[in-house]
């Protein structure tokens, strides 16, 4: 998080950018290479759990102002990203003939710094909260 920039807005959060441009990676180069029967659930939950992120941070925003708004949805926002690493881990260990695995992995690494970013966030939002 850059705590040196003043935030104006949502787009300002380097946890918001992050996770969203992950999840155009994910949706555009990870989902549509996985097979027809995996459509209804590993690529569906790819994806619900991709676009849910960014949403949550966007939407906890907006009620940051809230005694415990921003709070809840970051929260919301922390399991997504954990979801979405253990279904990145599976697509890389299933799919490891369809899928770059360089990828898959370098979206791993990039969920679990946004798990950290979101948890930072969190907690420090709670103490500056406090005063």
């Amino acid at each position: 998080m850059e705590s040196s920039k003043r935030i104006r807005s949502f787009w300002d959060l380097e946890v918001y950018k992050n996770s969203y441009a992950a999840s155009i990676e994910v949706i555009t180069k990870i989902v549509t290479k996985l097979p027809r029967e995996e459509r209804d659930d590993l690529a569906d939950q790819l994806r619900r759990s991709a676009k849910a992120i960014p949403r949550l941070i966007a939407e906890g925003y907006a009620k940051r102002h809230q005694r415990r708004g921003f709070q809840k949805y970051l929260y919301e926002a922390l399991g997504e990203s954990n979801e979405m690493i253990v279904s990145l881990s599976h697509t890389r260990d299933l799919y490891s003939s369809r899928v770059d695995q360089v990828l898959c992995e370098k979206l791993i690494d990039t969920y679990d710094k946004t798990s950290r970013q979101i948890y930072l966030l969190a907690k420090k939002w709670k103490d500056f909260r406090k005063r």
